[in-house]
């Protein structure tokens, strides 16, 4: 970027002013423009500013020293003069700063509640997703090219499998390492052309400072997405729906998004356009901040799926909502970077987290409440993509019921065969007493 000094100055968005340069973070916004232009009292002159993506408090914690002019947890603002030399690595990134950059709080616009998606809603169960989260963090790691990734992807395996999915494990190669996605397939029952809807997570982890062997249960990173994708799954699979759905459990995540990247690579084009919706989970599971917060993640391409999980949050859960175009660093940017929508959600002010990719990534600093609350706002705007597929309609009754005696009632129903029935309760079960061949004039 330029070397000319800037003049900046930070504001809560709402008293932004117009005119100068802008970039806005949630309920701060951040104005600047050449060093002689006035903006303010407390304005201040740098070199320059500087964007920083990270994940948790990955670049606060390799550059203590440099203080960020704005800090909105997951993206921070920096001095050019406090720079890096490196652009990137797996954990976080710097780049100039944009005009017009924006980490949004979107109106909680809710839409009327469907009253099919609020029983489903209903059928999520926090206990089986708590005990498949604490199964994941029980290994003592889960890293891509350890022994025990490949114990949680057989287990991972056996649940799909269990719930009527069809299962396939790809191989992958991960640095000079072999590890593998998991996939698991579940048709619709369209009749027209399907879509394709993706449910994602990575499920292996990694403590940094400790290499392959050192203890890293990810409890939160990412046991929490993983788990989520089993939970949805579950749910999915309690359903008949329209479009086709697809679970990955993606490896090779933590050490430069592998597993996805070869996915993508590898998909024939015409599987690439049957892609509705791409939905990745990481780190679902730890309330940074007092009011339970979710990220929502993607890119302009991303913005009609923004906006579903966006509506789904304001109404069936209590959320805030903040929404970023500026993805990185996790399995959703493979599918942006091919031109597929895609959608990253992960728990807000991630980078007040500061167990993560250590041996202190644990259950006991998980919020199970906020992580359900996610589930909730993914499962809503899931089954708008999928197209949830209405039950057969009960039989309904074709006139008044008779009751013949004590313990006998005969009701006359019009079935879905659109002919009248004659059924009849003998004081322990329904039954069809017969076919009257067609609703009578």
């Amino acid at each position: 970027m330029t070397g000319s000094p800037v003049r900046y100055l930070v504001v809560p968005t709402a008293v932004a002013a117009e005119g100068a340069k802008s970039a806005r973070f949630g309920d701060a916004t951040i104005l600047w423009g050449p060093a002689e232009e006035k903006l303010g009292r407390a304005s201040r002159t740098a070199p320059g500013l500087v964007l920083v993506t990270q994940v948790g408090r990955s670049f606060q914690d390799e550059f203590p020293d440099i203080t960020p002019l704005l800090d909105h947890g997951r993206h921070l603002v920096i001095s050019a003069a406090d720079k890096p030399r490196r652009r990137s690595n797996h954990c976080w990134r710097v780049e100039a700063l944009k005009p017009g950059t924006v980490v949004d709080v979107p109106a909680r616009v809710a839409r009327r509640a469907d009253p099919a998606i609020a029983n489903l809603l209903a059928q999520l169960a926090p206990a089986s997703y708590k005990a498949d989260l604490t199964w994941f963090a029980s290994l003592s790691t889960r890293h891509s090219l350890s022994p025990s990734f490949t114990t949680a992807v057989d287990f991972a395996a056996a649940r799909m499998v269990a719930l009527g999915y069809g299962v396939t494990r790809m191989p992958i190669t991960v640095g000079a390492g072999h590890s593998e996605n998991l996939i698991g397939d579940r048709p619709g029952t369209g009749t027209g052309p399907r879509g394709l809807v993706l449910i994602t997570a990575h499920l292996d982890s990694i403590n940094l400072a400790g290499g392959i062997g050192a203890s890293a249960p990810g409890a939160d990173d990412n046991a929490s997405g993983s788990a989520g994708v089993l939970e949805l799954g579950r749910l999915i699979a309690s359903r008949a729906w329209i479009h086709d759905v697809r679970l990955i459990l993606f490896g090779g995540e933590e050490e430069g998004l592998f597993g996805s990247k070869q996915y993508v690579a590898a998909l024939p084009a015409a599987e690439r356009a049957r892609i509705r919706a791409v939905l990745n989970m990481d780190m679902i599971a730890s309330k940074n901040s007092t009011v339970p917060t979710v990220l929502l993640e993607g890119a302009p391409i991303s913005a009609g799926q923004l906006a579903d999980l966006a509506a789904a949050a304001a109404t069936y859960t209590g959320l805030k909502v903040e929404t970023s175009l500026n993805p990185f660093a996790s399995d959703h940017v493979p599918f942006i970077n091919a031109g597929t929508a895609a959608v990253l959600t992960i728990e807000g002010a991630d980078s007040a987290n500061g167990h993560i990719h250590s041996a202190d990534d644990k259950l006991d600093f998980l919020d199970w409440p906020l992580a359900a609350e996610i589930l909730r706002m993914n499962a809503a705007a899931l089954a708008g993509w999928l197209g949830l597929v209405s039950p057969p309609a009960r039989p309904q009754p074709a006139g008044s019921a008779v009751s013949w005696g004590p313990g006998r009632l005969d009701v006359f129903a019009v079935g879905t065969d659109s002919a009248l029935h004659h059924l009849y309760w003998d004081g322990t079960a329904w039954h069809d007493f017969e076919s009257l061949g067609g609703v009578p004039g």
